[in-house]
């Protein structure tokens, strides 16, 4: 027996751990497939899943019994931590995106119906009417005046990453990675010590545009290729100018931003994608911690400086010449 259980301590040595096996699965939450690979122990994406969905539960903005709902329907509801912790950060984001990401934009897009399913092309009257009631700072104190409505799905997903990465650490994971949907989250580096590849979609095709070299960080892309329905021969995409009412018109085809908070890069994917690539910049060198790739309607790709020597052009994009934004 004792010879049997040395055996089994060496061999745990030599693999590392006889917990830290490699563990994928797939399942479907927040209106998306979302997909782990974890090397923990043999709980941890059953424990990763129970927590996503429980957030979903929580944050949705169509489900009846979630605390948005909640929340939108009386203006004022109890809320759990996480709902609290997410609206109060999100607030956050709108603030240092002076409204490009707004939360109240909630009635317009579901006026066209990217909530719903039932797509249409809201009128000038009927998102004029909607418009007056988008203005995150008319929320004080977690309380929505009448009128006024949330939603944190710009952001969800993103603080869902965030969740599950403090899970995965708090058990002990070194190395994992996480697709959330077009969110992803690499924790530390491969079990080899090298960083994760992460590919970043070409927002003009279904191939890859480049290989993306990250540790212990989100990337989280925005496109108005994921989302979208044509009418009379134009294409209107999910995400919303809060001041215009319409899809962003930025010049900007994709977004992606990487940083240590997946909240934080969630929020700035979206406010880039609508503020364009000037205006983004601008904000972006305000900003610690968080680099971006932005490529334009005009195919063209601009990466911020931080990201040299860690973006690697793939496929059509190989020759691209890759420019480089600076803070200086």
């Amino acid at each position: 027996m004792r010879r049997a259980l040395s055996a089994c301590l060496a061999l745990c040595l030599v693999l590392g751990s006889c917990a830290a096996q490699k563990r994928e699965g797939t399942f479907f939450a927040m209106d998306t497939v979302m997909d782990l690979t974890v090397y923990g122990d043999e709980d941890i994406l059953t424990d990763t899943e129970a927590l996503i969905r429980d957030l979903e539960q929580r944050l949705s903005v169509t489900r009846p019994d979630s605390e948005i709902y909640a929340l939108n329907e009386t203006g004022k509801a109890a809320l759990s931590e996480d709902t609290e912790a997410l609206l109060r950060r999100a607030l956050e984001i709108c603030a240092l995106t002076d409204g490009a990401l707004d939360i109240t934009v909630y009635p317009v897009v579901r006026a066209w119906g990217f909530t719903t399913g039932a797509y249409r092309v809201p009128g000038a009257e009927e998102l004029a009417a909607l418009l007056e009631k988008v203005d995150y700072t008319k929320i004080s104190g977690l309380t929505l005046p009448e009128g006024v409505l949330v939603d944190l799905g710009a952001v969800a997903k993103g603080y869902a990453a965030d969740r599950a990465a403090a899970l995965w650490r708090e058990r002990g994971v070194e190395s994992g990675l996480m697709n959330l949907g077009g969110n992803v989250y690499a924790l530390g580096t491969k079990p080899g010590g090298d960083p994760w590849r992460v590919g970043l979609r070409d927002p003009f095709s279904d191939a890859t545009l480049a290989a993306l070299e990250v540790t212990d960080s989100a990337v989280v892309t925005s496109g108005g290729y994921e989302r979208y329905f044509e009418e009379d021969g134009v294409r209107w995409h999910h995400i919303i100018d809060p001041a215009a009412g319409t899809p962003a018109r930025s010049g900007l085809a994709s977004v992606t931003v990487v940083g240590a908070e997946g909240t934080l890069c969630d929020g700035l994917s979206t406010a880039f994608f609508v503020m364009g690539l000037d205006r983004a910049s601008a904000l972006w060198r305000t900003l610690e911690g968080v680099e971006a790739v932005f490529v334009t309607e005009e195919r063209e790709i601009f990466i911020t400086e931080g990201l040299e020597g860690h973006f690697q052009p793939m496929n059509d994009y190989k020759n691209a010449e890759i420019k480089v934004i600076r803070r200086g």
